[in-house]
């Protein structure tokens, strides 16, 4: 036994002395740890002005690379380290380390699943904002809640926020969002990525949002289109709808305490979910009330609009009637012209309850996500 804990003890003196060295560390002056980072690990880092740090051990290396930035440099100790020349886009940004040709997540990081693998995540923060921050509110739970799909013959899970008071009002019943990922993502993106809980507690603790029930499923999307699949850009993913529909709002409506009228019903997604929710929602206009597309929205051709998605916008005062909010936003730094016109177009046609939301400054990535819920999700179910 003591041969046992003297081996013990002498595999560990490596990681022993890399620490104590982590403790006498100086670190770049106005930089902190990535929030990201697992618990007490000091890279990557980020700086007052959005340069990231990174600091890696790899002594046996012979080149190591942080996707997305470049090649970092071999220091004496064993440790590479990369400086970013600029700074960085505020937001949530991907990243993975390759080292020798083989790109891993970082160990300093938690995980995220994105880009269609576990990856590593850098965030530079907003500043002088909390909306997707944990506040001293009331928190609402994130759970995952299984079922069996007969249309995929599997298991499935989705993970389903529930707001603070949804503990102690046993008899209360509550509206639902149903809230999509985008391509390559999955159904634990909004919750970590998203930070979507933090976003209702404190629009619902402010009484901008009314407490709801939010939904987050797999669109069957994880893995990016390929052509060469054999399947078709409208197959793909297209099997959700139908399992939202049969299986999963069953599922909720029989588990949790919602009202099951399409007027207490309401869905959005980022991305290709956006594409998905128009998909969904706009065939099916009889079980939706509220529509969002965040970065992403459907083809809807303003020249033949009376014959997008089968008629859907045939009757304008029926539509408006019906459809309480469709909600188009995107960020400033993707392109939105082509967002902006299908809003304007459609306002121009009779629509009546369109929202357009532009995200200064961000891109293609969950800040500009974020935001949109943020403005989203205080326009539903206000009667």
């Amino acid at each position: 036994m003591k041969t046992f804990f003297k081996l013990l003890f002498l595999c560990c003196l490596p990681s022993l002395a890399i620490a104590q060295a982590s403790l006498n560390e100086q670190f770049p002056v106005g930089t902190e740890p990535n929030i990201h980072n697992i618990n007490g690990a000091q890279w990557p880092r980020v700086g007052d002005d959005g340069r990231t740090y990174f600091k890696i051990y790899a002594p046996d290396a012979q080149k190591v690379e942080i996707q997305f930035r470049g090649e970092m440099t071999k220091q004496p100790d064993g440790y590479w380290t990369y400086t970013s020349p600029d700074p960085e886009t505020v937001g949530i940004h991907y990243y993975q380390l390759i080292i020798d040709g083989v790109a891993t997540a970082d160990p300093n990081g938690k995980t995220f699943f994105g880009m269609g693998k576990w990856v590593s995540a850098i965030e530079i923060p907003e500043k002088e904002v909390d909306y997707y921050k944990p506040t001293n509110v009331p928190h609402g739970d994130v759970s995952e809640s299984w079922y069996y799909s007969e249309i995929r013959k599997e298991w499935r899970r989705c993970f389903v926020y529930t707001p603070a008071e949804y503990r102690k009002s046993q008899d209360k019943k509550y509206p639902v969002l149903y809230l999509q990922h985008g391509m390559a993502e999955d159904e634990t993106g909004w919750s970590k990525q998203g930070r979507m809980n933090f976003i209702m507690d404190n629009l619902i603790a402010k009484g901008d949002a009314v407490p709801m029930i939010v939904v987050m499923d797999s669109g069957n999307i994880e893995v990016p289109y390929n052509p060469s699949s054999g399947q078709t850009i409208n197959e793909y993913g297209a099997d959700f709808t139908p399992i939202l529909l049969t299986e999963i709002i069953p599922h909720i409506e029989s588990n949790y305490r919602t009202y099951t009228d399409r007027e207490n019903r309401a869905m959005a997604g980022l991305s290709w979910g956006g594409f998905q929710t128009f998909n969904t929602t706009l065939n099916n206009l009889d079980k939706f009330s509220y529509i969002g597309g965040f970065s992403g929205a459907g083809s809807i051709n303003l020249n033949e609009l009376d014959k997008s998605y089968n008629g859907a916008f045939a009757d304008i005062d029926g539509f408006n009637k019906q459809v309480k909010l469709l909600f188009i936003g995107i960020g400033t730094e993707e392109n939105p012209a082509r967002a902006k016109n299908l809003a304007d177009g459609l306002r121009n046609a009779g629509v009546e309850n369109i929202v357009y939301y532009e995200s200064p400054g961000t891109a293609h990535e969950f800040l500009t996500w974020r935001r949109c819920l943020n403005e989203y999700a205080p326009l539903l179910f206000k009667q």
